[in-house]
């Protein structure tokens, strides 16, 4: 099994300086400093990871969650090789893109399970105080959360399907440091999806009442209370558990009237530019939890975001572009500030191409990776008063993320006829390059009303790209010849890389059918 023995990166700042030691699980928990030095490397492995035995790439979550959410959705277009058998559902258990992300985010797992493990020993022998060691296990179990959630998505059936009782991931609450360990965790089987989102809302109870609401330094970049509150809004979306999302999202302010909204763990409220959490990424009133990089530690060229999402002529790599069917879709209105300050349009080749402008850090590669925004949380309360009959409240949270980017006249009075549908389209736009695109897919994948098609949706190809394409005057819309996948297809779901399943007997006969 893919669980790694206990190596934890030692920094002192993990995102200011390459880990170049490591420290034993045993030294990593023998002082209140190491153990800090250790809680830094996890979320160092969280940011950077593993890339073919080096670092780099920015595996699970420095770029690589959100690379992949994109290219396995239809509002982004791949424009070179990168990323062409996500793009194209050509995956196998040999393709680098879907392996890594399995180990990679079974390693920071099993790394959490260390500092988890160790932060609650360290606890009882008095090196940190009941607080702080529960604290520390709030950030690791925040993260394996996380974590968890994002294998769900990728690597099983949705919560909807079933409610739950289709195969899930090996939920690992263990850390692998021993023999003894190793073939404890080879005999854990797949389990159900209702059993992983059981464990995954447990890891977040307890992350929300042992984080503190505010950090002085690390405010977005470390684990907070509000963090747990606003992921679980997002679990519980997955979930279609509405009076659940509902209830998490009142916690951050989503009850307030009128039209702006302010939470009161945490204090987040929007930024009045739509730009702002991207151009202060360090330090906003809207970013939860992003993910830090620096000049000094990052995923490279071929893992930061301004790189994979730029063009050549920004010192990107010309890698993925905004699609021009988001681009020219009839629900992105004329005069949405979206388009023109986290859009750049930029030649490539022959042809002009819309490019996402929310990283900008070309060829320094500081960029921070969002993973929880306030904007996400008031669109997913706005879904769940939406379908559980309340259109005042949705359409109240709708406009505040709307309002600030779409012109007075294009603003709704009343609730347009679909509600619900409105708001699915703002996801599109609001978070558009934040790799959110393929949870949606999987999640309304079930929806009679709602779902993308019958499966994975067709995709624009870069060959059918024309100097005409990006136009939100005349609107041209490109049937994609990446051809649809219908949900009954076994490329719905990437399978278990053949790394895992040739040393692990149990996984091996759990495969994903069809692989």
């Amino acid at each position: 099994m893919l669980g790694m023995m206990a190596i934890l990166p030692a920094c002192s700042d993990f995102t200011k300086l390459e880990p170049l030691a490591a420290l034993s699980e045993t030294a990593a928990f023998t002082t209140p400093a190491t153990i800090e030095l250790a809680a830094n490397g996890v979320y160092w492995a969280a940011a950077v990871g593993q890339y073919e035995g080096a670092a780099g790439r920015g595996y699970p979550f420095g770029a690589a969650a959100i690379q992949q959410g994109e290219m396995r959705g239809e509002d982004m277009l791949n424009i070179q090789a990168f990323f062409d058998f996500t793009y194209r559902n050509l995956y196998t258990p040999t393709t680098a893109n879907n392996k890594n992300h399995w180990e990679q985010l079974y390693a920071l797992i099993n790394q959490t399970n260390i500092l988890i493990d160790g932060v609650k020993t360290a606890g009882s022998n008095g090196i940190l105080s009941t607080e702080q060691a529960a604290q520390y296990e709030a950030e690791g179990r925040f993260l394996r959360a996380l974590s968890h959630h994002e294998l769900l998505i990728h690597f099983s059936r949705p919560f909807a399907d079933g409610n739950g009782s289709q195969p899930g991931v090996p939920y690992r609450e263990k850390p692998i440091i021993s023999t003894g360990a190793v073939q404890e965790g080879l005999a854990q089987g797949r389990g159900t999806v209702a059993e992983a989102y059981t464990k995954i809302l447990a890891d977040l109870d307890f992350a929300e009442q042992s984080l503190p609401a505010t950090r002085v330094t690390n405010a977005i970049s470390r684990a907070t209370k509000g963090a747990a509150i606003a992921l679980k809004t997002r679990v519980k979306l997955h979930q279609q558990d509405w009076k659940g999302v509902i209830a998490e999202g009142a916690k951050l302010g989503t009850e307030a009237t009128g039209a702006t909204f302010t939470s009161p763990v945490g204090a987040y409220t929007l930024e009045a530019a739509p730009e702002t959490p991207f151009v202060n990424y360090k330090a906003n009133k809207e970013s939860i939890f992003s993910i830090a990089n620096s000049a000094q530690s990052n995923g490279g060229t071929n893992g930061a975001l301004a790189s994979m999402f730029g063009p050549s002529s920004l010192a990107g790599r010309d890698l993925v572009a905004t699609s021009p069917n988001l681009y020219n879709a009839p629900f992105w209105v004329e005069g949405d500030l979206r388009r023109t300050r986290l859009q750049v349009k930029q030649n490539t080749g022959n042809y002009p191409f819309a490019f996402n402008y929310k990283f900008r850090e070309y060829g320094v590669f500081g960029d921070w990776a969002p993973v929880l925004r306030y904007a996400e949380v008031l669109l997913n309360v706005a879904e769940a008063y939406s379908r559980d009959g309340n259109p005042t409240k949705a359409l109240a949270l709708l406009n505040a993320v709307r309002n600030r980017s779409v012109p007075a006249s294009a603003q709704f009075a009343a609730a347009p006829s679909d509600l619900t549908l409105a708001i699915l389209q703002e996801r599109r736009i609001e978070l558009a390059g934040e790799g959110r695109r393929w949870a949606d897919i999987h999640r309304l994948s079930q929806d009679p009303a709602y779902k993308v098609a019958s499966g994975i949706p067709a995709k624009v190809e870069v060959t059918q790209v024309r100097t005409t394409s990006y136009d939100p005057v005349t609107r041209p819309v490109i049937a994609g010849s990446v051809n649809e996948v219908p949900y009954s297809d076994f490329r719905f779901l990437w399978p278990i890389p053949f790394s895992e399943i040739s040393a692990n007997e149990t996984l091996r006969t759990q495969q994903n059918p069809g692989y």
